[in-house]
């Protein structure tokens, strides 16, 4: 497996192939929630490739006036998970904001993700949820020194 930040159209279509797949269909999100306004030709993107077949993804939304950097729109196909895509995917993407200078990154997880961002280092705030309308949306977030 190797992780990969999306740099080429055909990278890009790789992530847009995994988020439709794994998101639209794996969980019924309607195509035009799935993808939004974050989503541009200049989006900061990691792809995870297992040979030539892409796997994983997320997206990297940088908030340089508060400081923090957000990992969005995480998923790995189905057939892939608990192998340690989304773990390589999370690595990846702190990697390169730490890089950038951030300190603090931010991920809104489904209910049921929390535990496996709690187990890479994340504070889940349960104070902070939401309804997404297909997940219930819980805070978490993780500090560097």
């Amino acid at each position: 497996m190797e992780a990969i930040r999306v740099t080429k159209t055909w990278q890009r279509a790789g992530v847009y192939y995994v988020r439709t797949k794994a998101m639209v269909k794996g969980f019924e999100i309607p195509l035009d929630g799935e993808f939004d306004e974050g989503d541009t030709s200049d989006t900061p993107y990691i792809l995870v490739m297992d040979g030539i077949y892409p796997v994983g993804t997320c997206r990297v939304h940088l908030l340089p006036e508060e400081n923090i950097a957000k990992i969005e729109r995480v998923c790995v196909l189905e057939d892939y998970r608990k192998k340690g895509v989304g773990r390589l995917t999370i690595e990846a993407a702190e990697q390169w904001i730490r890089e950038l200078g951030y300190k603090k990154i931010v991920i809104t997880s489904r209910d049921e993700a929390v535990g496996f961002y709690q187990a890479l280092g994340y504070q889940a705030d349960f104070s902070q949820t939401k309804d997404g309308g297909i997940f219930r949306i819980i805070y978490t977030e993780k500090t560097f020194e």
